[in-house]
């Protein structure tokens, strides 16, 4: 009877508390808003007290917050390209957040061969490495430097320019020929055969070559002072032919046309030029060239790229990492050499945090596109394609990146908002790489958005509570019976554990519990 009678009370109990079920909900709820308040500076918007200032700070409300950073990336959302906000530089002033209009993408300074190498792959596997976006951001580059510099455009130039603007190969190569045969010194013809028809980065260098040849003739006929669209068009010939050198196997003599590039037009720095010397140099092993040119471009007064970083931390990685040991470094300490190799792997994951997972092969490489994002995805998969086997020739350069790359999430824990050696992250990155980088490329994401565990946890805790009220309102009587036999499934076990204690239990332990 003790145990029947127990039993009826806490049944009843528990079917007396079913109605304050929404009190308890709203109580977790409250509790949710007071944990979050630090992290969601709910208590700053709350006391501001002007509400335009509030959306000016932020750019969105505190649902549209937790909506656009937590669930729109769920159901395979982006951010609005039309979010700002403000953002703080290294020293504390603020400046505006750029939007994704404003990710400005850059020329990939090692761009692969259309011909020779990109169509190759498509040949072998039937993927596009090629975005529809990236081709055409090629085809404005090529418009603007070989024939958008001209006071009298000629019938070949013409037929040039829409060769460039065609989507379909055959008709650019088409294009080309037509050209050709209106002027068989036309060099921006030559440079298009060179970089679609050839199948073979020998038969590019002889096209390459033509059109050098083809560009100097028609510079001697012109008038002595040369257009910008020659000076463009001859810049861009002998750079590929200086990689074509460079992939031929001949590096010395790339470094030599890179080096006489770069003396030549001094002014053309946009242009990176610097960034095939640095690839060639640390193919050729030489690390003292290396750091010569660093020692130029590594300035705090130019821009930055993931190779300028990146090759600087390996230089102070390759001096320490053959020794180094990670067991002996929390004994002992970090040296002074091995901090700063240290530091230069934080500085370069800071500046583009998506390249160590392709250094360390945590993540599939593709070929690189022709245009790249700085500190974004497609600008990790263009450095890590050339430079992974420079890292892997330093031995031990792989295993330090690995111990330590990650303490840099530690420093800037808050990558949007504030950054410690560079500007913050730009939040725009994720939606130009998609544009850049094919389809079936997963795209690195940084920061990774997750979903808080509360907001899990209230989101699941919201729905079942809804779907109970709209249940027991529409069926009560069922939701009732139900109800009854949940329970009398769920508390079988303690009714069969409690016959298992009586049984054991003598009958006047139960009397004298009873009397307490």
């Amino acid at each position: 009877f003790f145990e029947i009678g127990h039993l009826d009370k806490l049944k009843s109990w528990l079917s007396w508390s079913w109605t304050y079920i929404c009190a308890v909900w709203f109580a977790m709820v409250l509790t949710m808003i007071y944990v979050l308040r630090s992290p969601l500076k709910l208590q700053d918007t709350l006391t501001s007290g002007e509400l335009w200032w509030y959306f000016r700070k932020y750019g969105t409300s505190f649902i549209e917050q937790v909506s656009v950073s937590h669930l729109r990336p769920l159901l395979g959302g982006v951010e609005s390209s039309s979010t700002t906000g403000l953002f703080s530089s290294v020293n504390g002033e603020a400046e505006p957040r750029p939007s994704v209009s404003e990710c400005k993408v850059w020329r990939n300074p090692l761009n692969l061969f259309r011909g020779a190498e990109y169509s190759r792959y498509t040949w072998v596997t039937g993927k596009e490495p090629l975005t529809y976006y990236d081709m055409n951001l090629s085809a404005q580059d090529h418009q603007t430097f070989f024939t958008g510099d001209t006071q009298q455009i000629k019938a070949e130039d013409t037929v040039m320019q829409k060769a460039w603007r065609e989507r379909n190969p055959q008709a650019r190569i088409r294009a080309a020929y037509q050209a050709i045969e209106m002027n068989h010194e036309c060099a921006a013809a030559y440079v298009l055969l060179a970089e679609e028809e050839a199948t073979t980065i020998t038969e590019a260098e002889r096209l390459f070559k033509q059109a050098l040849r083809s560009g100097k003739r028609e510079q001697r006929v012109q008038d002595p002072i040369t257009t910008g669209k020659d000076i463009n068009l001859l810049v861009y010939i002998k750079r590929r032919l200086a990689m074509c050198a460079r992939k031929l196997g001949r590096i010395k003599e790339a470094v030599k046309m890179m080096r006489d590039l770069m003396k030549e037009f001094p002014l053309l720095g946009m242009l990176n030029i610097h960034e095939n010397l640095l690839e060639a140099l640390l193919e050729l092993q030489a690390y003292a060239d290396v750091q010569a040119v660093l020692a130029k471009y590594d300035d705090i007064s130019l821009p930055k790229s993931a190779t300028i970083c990146y090759t600087s931390a390996l230089l102070k990685a390759r001096a320490v990492s053959e020794k180094f040991s990670p067991e002996a470094a929390s004994r002992r300490g970090l040296s002074t050499a091995e901090m700063n190799a240290v530091e230069a792997i934080h500085r370069a994951v800071e500046f583009n945090p998506h390249v160590p997972k392709y250094l360390l092969e945590m993540k599939s490489l593709i070929l690189p596109p022709e245009h790249i994002l700085k500190r974004g995805d497609s600008e990790a998969v263009a450095y890590a394609f050339f430079h992974l086997q420079h890292w892997k020739r330093a031995e031990g350069a792989l295993n330090l990146l690995h111990c330590t790359w990650e303490g840099t999430f530690r420093i800037i824990p808050y990558p949007l908002e504030k950054g410690h050696l560079f500007y913050p992250y730009p939040g725009c990155t994720e939606t130009a790489d998609r544009e850049l980088l094919p389809t079936f490329h997963e795209v690195s994401v940084y920061p990774k958005k997750e979903l808080p565990f509360f907001i899990l946890f209230t989101a699941g805790l919201c729905s079942f509570t809804a779907m109970l009220a709209m249940l027991t309102h529409q069926f009560p009587e069922l939701m009732g019976v139900f109800v009854k036999a949940f329970f009398s499934t769920l508390f079988t076990p303690l009714g069969f554990f409690a016959d298992k204690m009586e049984s054991f239990m003598p009958s006047s332990f139960w009397h004298q519990l009873t009397r307490i």
